[in-house]
Parts: C-alpha cells; sequence; structure tokens
C-alpha cells in the first residue's frame, strides 16, 4: 500500500519525482518553472572505471546543455560488478552548475527517493537553502531501471492490482490478490528478468561511487530523501572515506526486515492518519459528524461496491480509497484535497479519491504510468529478508489491521508480491558501529513522518559512527529545503563550512 515515498516541496510545485508511494505526476525528464533538464539527442556516453580509487586519474564526462540551466550526460556501468566486463547499463544524469564557480565548493547529488524516483527530475525544479545553489553543482543521477537510466517496463497489471480489495475478507478476495500480483510479477520476469537481480541499493551506491570518479571528486555531498537515504547508508558502508558531507532525510532502518519494516510503516500512517483526523475534527473541516465516521463510511461503502467516480474513469474501489488516504498523508498541505474528496465520496462520487490514487501510482490521464512501481518491488523485494509463503504476509496482515484498523492490513498486504517475485532477496548489510574513515553524517527524522517512522531515524542515528540526529517537530514525510528555518539554517552550515550540529537537536 504505500512507499517510502520522495521528497516534495510546498511551493509552487507543490510534488515531487515521484513519491512512489506518492506523486509520480512527472514527464521522463521535463522540469517545470525555471528551466526544463531534457537533454540533448546528442549526449555523450563515458564509460566509468569498474572500481575506482580516489587515486584514478578522472573520467571526464561530456557535458551537453539541456535549456540553458542544466548540463546532461550518461555513463556506463557494469550491471554485474561482480562482472566487471559484462552487461552494461546507462546511468543518466543532470547536473545544475553553481552559480558562483569562483566560490564553488563541490558537488551535491541529491535522491528524491522511492525506489523509483528520478533524481533528474528533482534536480529539474529543487531550490536549496542559503547559498548552496551558489557555491555547488546540483547532480541527480537516474538509478538503474528508473527515469532515463535503462528503464524497466512493466505496468501492465499496476491498475488490477491497486483496484483489488487490499483487505481478505474470503476466499475469494485472496485468489484473485494472488492472480493479480503473480501476473505483474511474471511480466516484470518477462520483461526484465536478466536485469531483476542487480537492481539493488548497493548496486545504486557502486553506481554512484562510479559518477563520483567520473566527476573527478575525491569526495561527495550528498542529499538523501527517504529511500534515498537507503542509498546513502549503502555508499557510506562501501566508500567511507569518500563522504565529505551526507544528509539522510527521512530515513530507512535496513537492520529490519521486510514485514518489519512494512509493521513500523502501518504505524506510521496510523498515527499521521489520526492527526489528520484530530486536526479535521478540531478545525471543523467539514466532516460530519466527524471525520473518523466520515472515513469508516466511505471505506464500507467501498467494500459493498465501488463508489461511482463520474469525473474519473473508474470507481473507487476499496484498494483506491486506500490509496487515496494513503497519498494525503504524506504532507499537511495535502490534507484539504483529501477532505473535499472525502465529502464527495460521502455524497457517492469517487471521484476525488480516485484522483489522489492516481497521484500515488504515477498514473496519467490517458491511463499510462510512470515507470516506478516495477521498480519499486524490484528493490524492495531484494533489500529486505521476505516469508516464502504468502501466507505469513496474509497472516501478519490479519495481526497488523487488528492494531491499525483503517491501515495496517491494507499496508501489509501489498508486499505480498515479494514473495511472489522472481529474484531472491539479498538483504542489505547494514552500517555497523566498527566502520572507519566516514565523516560524521546528519540524520534529520520527523516525529509525525507515516513513511519512515521517527524512530528509524533514531535507531540509523545510533548506529552510524559519529552520526548526529536532527529531530523535526511536524507532520509529513521529510523536511529539508522545505522553507523551515531551524533545519534549513543548521544542514547549510553543515554542507558548506562542515559544521556539524548538535546532536539531539530539536525543532
Amino acid at each position: 500500500m504505500t512507499r517510502y515515498a520522495s521528497h516534495r516541496r510546498s511551493t509552487s510545485r507543490t510534488l515531487t519525482a515521484t513519491v512512489l508511494a506518492s506523486l509520480l505526476v512527472l514527464g521522463a525528464c521535463s522540469t517545470s518553472g525555471e528551466g526544463s533538464a531534457e537533454p540533448a539527442a546528442t549526449t555523450s556516453t563515458i564509460v566509468g572505471s569498474t572500481e575506482p580509487t580516489p587515486d584514478d586519474p578522472p573520467v571526464i564526462l561530456d557535458w551537453q546543455d539541456c535549456d540553458g540551466r542544466f548540463e546532461c550526460s550518461e555513463l556506463v556501468v557494469p550491471l554485474d560488478y561482480d562482472d566487471p566486463d559484462g552487461e552494461t547499463i546507462t546511468l543518466a544524469m543532470t547536473r545544475r552548475p553553481a552559480n558562483n564557480p569562483d566560490e564553488r565548493i563541490g558537488t551535491i547529488m541529491m535522491n528524491p527517493g522511492g525506489p523509483g524516483g528520478s533524481a533528474i527530475e528533482l534536480i529539474g525544479y529543487m531550490f536549496l537553502p542559503g547559498d548552496l545553489m551558489d557555491r555547488f553543482d546540483l547532480l541527480g543521477f537516474d538509478p538503474r531501471g528508473v527515469g532515463r537510466s535503462s528503464p524497466i517496463d512493466c505496468h501492465t497489471y499496476l491498475q488490477d492490482i491497486y483496484d483489488a480489495d487490499p483487505t481478505m475478507e474470503d476466499a475469494a478476495d485472496k485468489e484473485h490478490y494472488l492472480n493479480v500480483s503473480q501476473a505483474f510479477a511474471d511480466e516484470c520476469e518477462e520483461k526484465a528478468g536478466d536485469v531483476l537481480p542487480h537492481l539493488g541499493t548497493a548496486n545504486v551506491a557502486r553506481d554512484m561511487d562510479e559518477v563520483r570518479n567520473a566527476l573527478g571528486e575525491d569526495q561527495i555531498n550528498y542529499v538523501g530523501y527517504s529511500y534515498g537515504t537507503s542509498i546513502g547508508q549503502q555508499y557510506a558502508r562501501l566508500f567511507p572515506e569518500r563522504v565529505r558531507t551526507m544528509v539522510l532525510d527521512g530515513v530507512v532502518d535496513q537492520t529490519q526486515t521486510g514485514l518489519e519494516g512494512a509493521l513500523g510503516q502501518a504505524a506510521g500512517f496510523d498515527m499521521a492518519l489520526d492527526a489528520y483526523m484530530t486536526h479535521c475534527n478540531a478545525t471543523d473541516c467539514g466532516l460530519e459528524p466527524s471525520a473518523e465516521e466520515v472515513i469508516d463510511k466511505v471505506m464500507e461503502a467501498a467494500e459493498k461496491a465501488p463508489i461511482p467516480s463520474p469525473g474519473a474513469d473508474r470507481a473507487a474501489t476499496p484498494g483506491v480509497v486506500t490509496l487515496g488516504l494513503a497519498q494525503a498523508l504524506y504532507a499537511e498541505f495535502l490534507w484539504p484535497t483529501l477532505t473535499e474528496a472525502l465529502v464527495d465520496a460521502g455524497n457517492g462520487d469517487g471521484t476525488g479519491l480516485v484522483d489522489l490514487a492516481d497521484q500515488y501510482l504515477g498514473r496519467n490521464p490517458n491511463g499510462t504510468y510512470n515507470n516506478g512501481f516495477e521498480i519499486y518491488f524490484s528493490v524492495s523485494c531484494l533489500d529486505s529478508a521476505w516469508p516464502d509463503d504468502p501466507e505469513e504476509v496474509f497472516a501478519a496482515a490479519k495481526e497488523a489491521g487488528k492494531k491499525y484498523p483503517r491501515v495496517g492490513e491494507a499496508l501489509l498486504n501489498d508486499y505480498v508480491r515479494c514473495t511472489l517475485w522472481p529474484t531472491d532477496p539479498d538483504p542489505l548489510v547494514p552500517i555497523t558501529s566498527d566502520l572507519e574513515g566516514l565523516a560524521p553524517v546528519v540524520v534529520i527524522s520527523t516525529t509525525g513522518d507515516p513513511a519512515t517512522p521517527y524512530e528509524s531515524g533514531v535507531r540509523v542515528a545510533k548506529q552510524i559512527p559519529g552520526a548526529v540526529l536532527m529531530t523535526n517537530e511536524g507532520e509529513g514525510h521529510t523536511i529539508f529545503a522545505n522553507g523551515k528555518a531551524c533545519i534549513d539554517d543548521p544542514v547549510v552550515a553543515y554542507l558548506t563550512d562542515l559544521e556539524v550540529p548538535e546532536d539531539g537537536f530539536t525543532c
């Protein structure tokens, strides 16, 4: 039901590259607002070294102009780092050069999350606070399989999956859910079976070091949101001495099994839904007699029969209602949209909930999808340990449903696909306390974060030697560069002047 999602900002362009549990309303490499990151047709391709070290001669990338402010290039890397001379995969990247080259410090690499979020899209609209835009190049590469980086595409059954009832009332529900999930997994195996085993986060981190080497820089600066924190942790583990600064915002705990992580998300989304309902009731938002009763009424109505949606191309099924709720809980600025959708659904029109669900899915008005969901499962099913038997997921989901009745069962059942996935899990190795040579890492965790619960950030900050924890008291998923000065200012000082924030800082 949910993903780790991606960073978004609450300015004129409110939604990020993909929430992959959130919003995927973006084109392949276009941007809105100040410019476009659509690369020139003749972008050059450079082959990176397979085992770069800081002493390697830099490979100079051939950057092509992308609409004035942006430069684009590509880098060919091994598909399998155990077979460096074998098949390759192409990484696409975009760079926004520093405004003041004479004061340039280096490059900040960024990733918006997902798995499946496009860093090219992020760089296209990202505006960092302070003088970071003046003193750093901003660079994003689409992770392998995503966006413009040798993307995989197996979307045929996505609508069927998320139109299905995510709670198992009877054997027919379970059979249908398993059938559409198996069809999704089978299509991905058919279209990308040779690639799927190599899409894990450790390989993305190795790709990032190939990019660093191709840039000719000894160390990286990195800002990772949500799943991007998983990439950052793996990079720090594999290449600790190549980190100058690293900011991890909305943190994934890599020590957990897949079901443990999903249960933590269920708790996070339940907490976020409680916060929404409390706020709605306190402000007389229009859900009468209460937000709880309207939500329960809408969910029960969808269970009996899909809610007609005259302004959409399909009715609001139980799966659509669940996705619509999840989508709106990623950020407070979506709460009014959710309220309006629930009012309409209570009156028999599910159009608003379908619209929210489509944002979550990255579903375009013409019925096509941005790639991302297949990457989400390709990565999530590789990176964590999962049961072999779908019945174990269904049983855990039933227990979660007892504890979190509005979100728990649906969220855990979403991961039944990992028991059907055509590649075996290869769980990530987390950072351990004996890691040497790593500069201080800044971990940011938000108390009301639904997708990467606050406690995950606390745990990860304790795991990483020398890391410091910044606590953001608030709602929503990720916070840096969203205009909250008490978070932004110390992070800017850290990135520019290596001034490490005080551990335990709260605002």
